[in-house]
């Protein structure tokens, strides 16, 4: 009978005898190997970013990375983009030259244009126009370009999260953080390149894709935080095994996992050993960088961070410590920005003060805090949700009390700051009803193109060759947007 897979075969007949004569020409090699470990897994974990690390095309202006996510995407018409002819229509049927062709997530029929209920003013020395929901990113509005003429192909939730953060609506694709560590690597020997940190308890809808590694080597995908309990879960020893137990349980991992890739030739097997060993030097450097008990009380008063607490305040501040501790991008997800009006809590009015409330005041408080640390000029800010909300109010909620906003990716806004961004700039325009952009539209495969541009890399030469082809973030799409750059 023929075999199918003679290495298969072959291993069957790897006896104890054989691993002790290879490993490294026998035990007093093993042994002396033993004494030289940590000069071992150090080359090994050089050597295997070594292999995937890039260096950027040109010099960058921003070297790490602090990304905002607002999951359910915030009512952009009622936080950044004012629109006083919509206020002037609010309440007439919307014109059917915006309907025809269109689907919406939650809306059907005709439904009734909707001006905000927010006021809105100039604000800073540049004028940049915010709501009154969000009082204290007024103090920080010359740092903030807002980008107006944002465009999407999706309108539901985990689609259009897969394609802001993978360049894909469907799951597989590396993540941006992804492609940020791939191109840069890792600024710090204690630290993954790459942190998440989530508040108000849920998920992103794009669930962990949002943050893997997809095709690229595992090495690049998020950690995950948190920032109340163990700060990565199950990294603690387990009970009886102390930190020399679990010392020579991954010197022996290691020589067999070296075994492996001699013997295959798998990159992800080099991948796991410099996995192994960072886990290791995390167990001591993680909890020391998320105790934010170590900050002063007037830090934490600016953040409204509370020792102890989970909050996206809390985040913001462990963002700050995370990043100036040499992780390159650190990903907040926050929950709670799906503005339908299907209660008091999803409304224009109060729902969204409180909500904005969480978000507001922790963000301005991050702004200042990198600019007087000398951080902001080389740190990239983005605050964004998957999204937009409809200028029309939705179907569910017309004939209620309470004002809301279906999905909408034709138009919406999202924010940069720092990074070598032009702070003090609204960038594009929507039409007087902000139904489309009237002026400098931006999709989302533009927006990946700018940030990478910061970061130093042309983003149709940062590829990763898979299955036959090489894959980028922006797959064929994107151009740099110019008009952001300082």
């Amino acid at each position: 009978m023929q075999k199918l897979n003679p290495d298969l075969d072959r291993l069957q007949h790897f006896t104890r005898r054989h691993f002790l004569k290879d490993a490294s020409a026998g035990v007093g090699a093993a042994a002396l190997a033993g004494l030289l470990r940590n000069d071992t897994h150090a080359a090994s974990a050089a050597d295997a970013s070594r292999e995937f690390n890039r260096k950027p095309h040109f010099r960058p202006t921003a070297r790490r990375v602090i990304y905002l996510h607002l999951t359910g995407s915030p009512p952009h018409l009622d936080l950044f983009d004012y629109k006083p002819e919509l206020v002037k229509r609010s309440g007439e049927d919307c014109p059917q030259e915006y309907l025809e062709g269109k689907r919406f997530a939650f809306t059907s029929g005709v439904p009734k244009l909707l001006g905000t209920p927010r006021k809105f003013a100039p604000r800073g020395a540049s004028g940049v126009e915010l709501s009154d929901a969000i009082p204290h990113l007024h103090e920080v509005a010359d740092d903030l370009c807002v980008i107006r003429s944002m465009n999407t192909d999706q309108f539901n939730h985990a689609p259009a999260e897969l394609l802001v953060y993978t360049g894909s609506p469907r799951p597989g694709r590396p993540s941006f953080g992804a492609w940020v560590t791939y191109g840069l690597g890792s600024a710090s020997d204690n630290l993954p390149a790459f942190v998440v940190l989530i508040s108000s308890g849920v998920q992103p809808n794009g669930g962990k894709n949002s943050f893997g590694s997809g095709f690229l080597p595992s090495v690049y995908q998020g950690v995950q935080c948190r920032s109340k309990g163990d700060p990565v879960l199950y990294a603690s020893d387990p009970a009886g095994m102390d930190r020399a137990m679990r010392r020579r349980s991954l010197d022996a991992l290691a020589e067999l996992n070296e075994i492996q890739a001699r013997e295959l030739g798998h990159p992800e097997t080099r991948t796991r050993i410099e996995q192994y060993e960072l886990a290791f030097r995390m167990q001591m450097s993680v909890p020391e960088v998320m105790d934010i008990s170590r900050e002063p009380k007037y830090i934490l008063d600016s953040y409204g961070a509370q020792v102890g607490a989970s909050s996206l305040a809390n985040n913001c501040l462990l963002a700050r410590r995370l990043v100036e501790s040499g992780v390159r991008y650190v990903q907040l997800f926050d929950w709670g920005w799906d503005f339908h009006g299907n209660g008091p809590a999803e409304g224009l009015r109060q729902g969204l003060t409180n909500k904005s409330a969480t978000m507001d005041k922790p963000v301005a408080a991050l702004i200042k805090d990198l600019k007087a640390r000398g951080m902001l000029d080389d740190t990239l800010i983005v605050i964004g949700g998957e999204f937009g909300r409809t200028p029309f109010r939705e179907g569910r909620t017309e004939k209620g009390k309470v004002l809301g906003r279906d999905h909408f990716p034709d138009c919406y806004s999202m924010v940069l700051a720092g990074g070598g961004v032009r702070g003090g700039l609204m960038h594009g325009e929507s039409d007087e009803l902000g139904f489309r952009p009237a002026r400098d539209k931006v999709h989302i495969h533009d927006l990946h193109a700018t940030l990478l541009h910061l970061l130093g890399f042309d983003h149709e030469r940062l590829t990763f060759r898979f299955q036959g082809r090489d894959y980028r973030l922006t797959d064929v799409h994107g151009h740099v947007v110019k008009g952001v750059i300082a």
